[in-house]
């Protein structure tokens, strides 16, 4: 039996189908899901180019979490179309380059600001937006890289992840008398556009597979994909505030 049938899945975050969101969307559909994907701004044109590599044609809609006015509008057309939502995928991140690399004192607030709004803020956003439309057994599911520890120039980034990581725990106090759950995928590193955007992230490439007990493909997002479409299924009915990490055990060797 498929994990998905029957489901609508909206999912986030899609620019090339070296994303993790690709493989989720990409797998979301295998499993017999139906799936919309979100785009923003100038990036909106390559989610409407890689949405062309699913196997099937999917619909892309404008969903900008800086813009107040996308999240109604977005609401209201999947209502009209869909009449409710399944699950969400949330797989928005972004900081501006001062926010990255060695300087961590470097970077002012407004340039803070800006990643905390849109890499750790829009979970609870995406949850304004597509709660009203979800019942129970609906699952919220965020893509995230464990920030227990302080990462070689991460920084900021690294910050917005440990708000992430928070607002997902509150969410799921919020949202669990709905019997709406939200949890977090906590991934080893993959050769993303995003990943290719941190100074220094070869250095993670580096040492991750020879320290994580299985082992560790920086190409290969698909064990990940897994676990989303897992937590998005009815198989973990009464998981939710956890982060899941696949990783290949690297978070556990204290490495």
């Amino acid at each position: 039996m498929s994990l998905l049938a029957g489901k609508k899945i909206v999912v986030t975050g899609v620019l090339t189908d070296a994303s993790l969101a690709f493989g989720v969307a990409k797998l979301a559909l295998e499993q017999e899901a139906q799936v919309v994907l979100t785009g923003a701004g100038r990036a909106m044109s390559l989610t409407q180019r890689t949405a062309r590599k699913l196997s099937q044609t999917v619909e892309v809609l404008e969903l900008d979490v800086t813009v107040d006015e996308h999240g109604p509008i977005v609401r209201d057309h999947l209502a009209s179309t869909w009449g409710s939502v399944d699950g969400v995928v949330h797989s928005i991140g972004y900081a501006p380059e001062v926010c990255l690399g060695d300087d961590f004192m470097a970077a002012k607030w407004n340039d803070v600001a800006i990643a905390m709004q849109i890499s750790a803020y829009s979970l609870k956003h995406l949850a304004e937006v597509f709660v009203p439309l979800m019942k129970p057994g609906g699952s919220i599911v965020g893509l995230d890289f464990d920030n227990t520890v302080a990462w070689p120039a991460y920084n900021w980034m690294g910050v917005a992840k440990s708000a992430l990581e928070s607002i997902n725990r509150y969410l799921a106090k919020e949202l669990g008398p709905l019997g709406i759950r939200s949890n977090l995928v906590a991934a080893g590193p993959i050769k993303t556009m995003a990943a290719k955007s941190i100074p220094g992230f070869k250095k993670f490439e580096d040492v991750w597979d020879d320290r994580a007990p299985l082992g560790w493909d920086v190409t290969n997002g698909e064990p990940v994909a897994r676990a989303v479409i897992a937590l998005l299924s009815d198989w973990f009915p009464a998981t939710t505030g956890s982060m899941i990490h696949v990783d290949g055990g690297y978070h556990a060797t204290g490495a």
